[in-house]
């Protein structure tokens, strides 16, 4: 009884010894984005691999679905938020700055940003190759060659977006960052787990997200 009541107190600890990590829109905004760049994944490279389906509709709806959901956290980040906490400087370079992230964190979420922001780009461009109810069908707004590098740019960042997803889903469930897991699916951490996330110096680690 001893054990299981002190397992209770581990999964539902005082709201005294919990600091919020991640408020419950950040979550939901986590989660979608995730949701959105799995379906992307699937319905553009299955393709490629042989399965056969009905894929472009699912594919460009969730691809405008993902660019909502970015634009809206771009904006939440200007306005609400502070975008140094996640932006990578020289003075990380000596880990001595504190901060809720860490290095290998904010280089995740830049290399992140980047392919979404390629495979955004380049996506709605491709749009004006099919039929949809937001864009005229014109594929000859672009010569072969620039579509050549539209659709070289638009499939280097879905195989970044296989490699980084497969690197982030790794760190996030090995033992040592499971505390990172909790906190985005439950929103907060607690202090003990906070003390050993960090060293116990309140300045941020060099785990993986």
């Amino acid at each position: 009884m001893a054990i299981a009541a002190d397992r209770g107190e581990d999964l539902a600890p005082p709201v005294a010894q919990r600091i919020q990590r991640h408020a419950a829109i950040d979550r939901w905004f986590h989660w979608l984005a995730a949701l959105s760049l799995l379906v992307l994944m699937a319905t553009g490279l299955l393709p490629q691999l042989g399965v056969r389906f009905d894929w472009v509709g699912i594919h460009w709806i969730t691809g405008l679905a993902l660019v909502a959901l970015v634009g809206f956290h771009i904006v939440r980040s200007l306005i609400w938020q502070s975008p140094r906490s996640i932006w990578f400087s020289r003075s990380d370079l000596g880990g001595r700055r504190a901060g809720k992230y860490t290095i290998a964190q904010r280089l995740m979420h830049h290399a992140m940003a980047l392919m979404v922001l390629g495979a955004a780009i380049t996506g709605v461009l491709m749009l004006k190759k099919i039929h949809t109810p937001f864009f005229v069908r014109d594929p000859y707004i672009l010569g072969s060659d620039s579509w050549g590098v539209v659709y070289f740019i638009h499939g280097l960042a879905a195989v970044c977006a296989v490699t980084l997803v497969m690197t982030h889903v790794y760190f996030a469930v090995i033992p040592e960052n499971r505390s990172y897991l909790l906190a985005m699916i439950r929103g907060w951490i607690t202090r003990e787990q906070q003390r050993a996330l960090t060293g116990g110096s309140g300045t941020s680690g060099t785990k993986s997200p």
